[in-house]
Parts: structure tokens; sequence; C-alpha cells
């Protein structure tokens, strides 16, 4: 099976400019082809799992696969999908993204000997052009008619939409043909929120090199209930463990929908899509075993075996199947802190459980805290020491979200 039908059969297709033609050429032999990330945050968050994935089966199936940042256009910032204009960043915010980017890119690709993947940055080529030889060059092949039918654009005319943003599909587009010339690059791919974007480069690179090339697209990614995947109550799922510890993201994929069990196996981990069609023929009961593999393997591929095992045994220990509660989420408090009592709302935030306090006070009012699986109910409740069993307090936001306080003397 070729890697676009072995993408196709795991459901990483939404359409493509030439299916077939992209089919011979890739008989041919090895093919490169790109995704671009603008450095807009210091992390990647489920969001982007769909694109990266897809990056990991091209390297797995002898393709090359280019990993572009977009140090270049994340100076101007996509519209897609916007209802306002994207918040400017300075080039030293998106400098510092796009070496916390490369870190988790680092972790997913390989980028060292055969077949290695390529890592790059449109600032090198974008931020060096001069506006007039950039509009001669480039601009003369885009119709501002054909532009005005895009549908990113067509939604953005009632609310405004500013001319720096009109030019990103052209900064797109001369990625496209940027990579072609520099490393024979024949296929891009991206969300289908992108395709007129994608296929305004694959014209450009058609124009202005000679030569045919793809566009690739994915379905957005959303839960059987139609929601944004990869959102909680407390935002983003990230894939840096710092802002979503691997516990955590564990437990995402642990308590997702039982109808999007199926698809998250195939698009998330990389089992054969022989197991996964067998996993996802489980129901009841026996879908719990399902989950519990996608949880382990989804983590394995962002944090490692090791730290998805860890996260594994902190959810056995806490439902009941063994497990050692050392996995589970841990932060150290001073038993001097508690001599005097503090309160609970200052806690919750102090260990980044909340937002605010305020949050964590309102979370208490609604009864969504327990501690040592005792409710509280009282926003000024204080943590003794004699909460502490066995030197250590439990906490429990929601029904499922835990974190263990070990008190130190």
């Amino acid at each position: 099976m070729s890697v676009w039908s072995d993408l196709r059969d795991r459901g990483f297709f939404q359409q493509c400019t030439d299916e077939a033609a992209l089919e011979a050429r890739s008989g041919q032999g090895q093919v490169t082809g790109y995704i671009g990330f603008d450095p807009t945050a210091d992390s990647f968050h489920v969001g982007h799992l769909i694109p990266l994935m897809s990056l990991v089966h091209m390297q797995r199936g002898g393709h090359r696969p280019i990993a572009l940042l977009g140090g270049g256009t994340a100076m101007i910032g996509d519209p897609t999908g916007k209802n306002e204009m994207r918040r400017m960043l300075t080039v030293e915010e998106l400098e510092r993204n796009a070496a916390a980017l490369r870190g988790q890119l680092g972790s997913l690709l390989r980028f060292e000997g055969p077949g290695a993947a390529i890592m790059a940055n449109n600032a090198e080529w974008l931020r060096e052009w001069k506006y007039i030889d950039f509009l001669r060059e480039i601009g003369v092949h885009f119709s501002v008619n054909r532009m005005l039918t895009f549908e990113t654009f067509r939604a953005r005319l009632e609310t405004g939409l500013s001319f720096l943003e009109f030019n990103y599909p052209l900064l797109q587009s001369y990625d496209f043909l940027e990579l072609h010339r520099r490393y024979d690059c024949l296929v891009q791919m991206g969300g289908d929120d992108q395709w007129a974007n994608i296929i305004s480069g694959v014209d450009l690179v058609r124009r202005v090199a000679r030569a045919q090339v793809f566009g690739w697209t994915f379905p957005l990614l959303t839960t059987a209930a139609g929601q944004k995947m990869g959102k909680t109550e407390r935002g983003a799922v990230w894939l840096d463990p710092g802002k979503t510890t691997p516990y955590e993201y564990y437990q995402y994929w642990v308590n997702i929908d039982d109808r999007d069990v199926p698809k998250c196996l195939a698009l998330f981990t990389l089992l054969p899509m022989e197991q996964v069609r067998e996993l996802a023929r489980l129901k009841d009961e026996q879908i719990r075993q399902a989950k519990q593999v996608l949880a382990f393997e989804a983590a394995k591929i962002i944090h490692g075996e090791e730290e998805a095992k860890k996260a594994e045994g902190g959810a056995k220990a806490l439902f009941g199947g063994g497990g050692a509660v050392e996995d589970v989420p841990t932060s150290t408090l001073a038993l001097e802190r508690l001599r005097g009592g503090l309160l609970l709302p200052d806690i919750l935030h102090d260990f980044g459980l909340t937002k605010s306090k305020g949050e964590g006070r309102r979370l208490i009012e609604q009864g969504g805290v327990t501690i040592n699986e005792e409710k509280v109910s009282d926003p000024l409740f204080k943590v003794l020491p004699e909460h502490a069993v066995d030197g250590a307090i439990l906490l429990r936001l929601g029904k499922k979200r835990f974190h263990r306080v070990v008190v130190t003397a």
C-alpha cells in the first residue's frame, strides 16, 4: 500500500488536486511533501496532530517530509477561520516560539540519517524580499477577482479584511515555489480550510516553474458531537508537558466520546489498521479497553513510552486497576505553609489547576472539587496539616482530574 492509500485509509484525506497522478509519481521513487506551521504559540496542540502525524506517516513510508515553520508568514497572520486580525507578534516572540516547536518536531520526525526529514523556516526567504520586486515577480500571477471568491476572504469581507492579510495566500504560495526549487518538493498538505491557499501554490509552481505539483488536504478535526477536538474546559490540550502533563494528555484520550474511538485510533496511533479495526469493534463496557490502548499509544508518540507507562499507572492507581499512586500528577507543599491553613482556591491556583483564584472559588461553590474524595463547597475552606493522609493530599477537580500534593517537612 502506498503512503497516500494508507493516509486515505486512516482518514487523512479530504481532497487532492490529482490523486492518480500523485500515486503514479510516488511509484517512481521518493516524493517530498511539506506542511507549514506558523509559530503563533510556543507549543503544538491536539489540533495540530493530523498534519503532524501525516508527516510521520510520510517518513515511515519512505518519503521525505518537510516541516516548514512560518517565521515569515506569521508576521502577517493567516486569516483562515478568524473573525478578526490575529495579534501581531514581534520577531523575538516568533523566534522563541519557533525554537520550541523545533524541539517538539524533533521528537516526532528523524532529521538525521537516511531518509532524513527537512526543517525549514520561511523567514529565511520571505524577510529578504523587497516589496516592489515581490509584486513584479509573484503578485503578477494572482487574480484579485479569483481571490475574492475564496471562502476565507468572503467570510471576512463583512467584518473587515486588512490588506496585510490579503497578501497571505501569495506568501504561502511562494513558499511552495521556493521549496520546489530547493528540494524538488511536489506536495503541499494541510487542513481542508487551506484548500484555496494550497491550490494557489500549485498554480504558482505550474506558472513559474512549469512543473506539476500536488495539493492534499485533511478533514477538519471535530468530535462526534460536532465540537472542535482538542478543547477542554481548561482550553487547548497542548503537546508541551509543561502545559498539559503526560497524565492529563493520557486522560484526555481515555475520556473521549465512545463514537470517536475508531477515528482517533486510526489518526493518532501508529497501530496497523487491522488492529485498529479489531479494537473499533469493541462495544459497551469493552470500549474502555480500546480507549486505554488509544490513550497509551497517543501518549507514547508525544511523550515517550516511559511517560506513557507512568500516566497509565497513575490512572490505574486512581481507578482501581493497580498501578502506582506516585504516577499521578504530583506537587510538593511545605508543612510549614499549612500550619496556619491555606485557602483551597489559593492551592488550586498555585499548582496550576485553575487559571485564577476566582475560577477556583466558583468551581468549589459548584461542587466540582474534592479533598481525599470528600466534596468541598465552601470557597473559604482552609487546607490544614491533618488533611494529609500518609503524607499526601489528593485533590480532584470534576470527575476525573486528579492532583496529588505531597506534604514535606
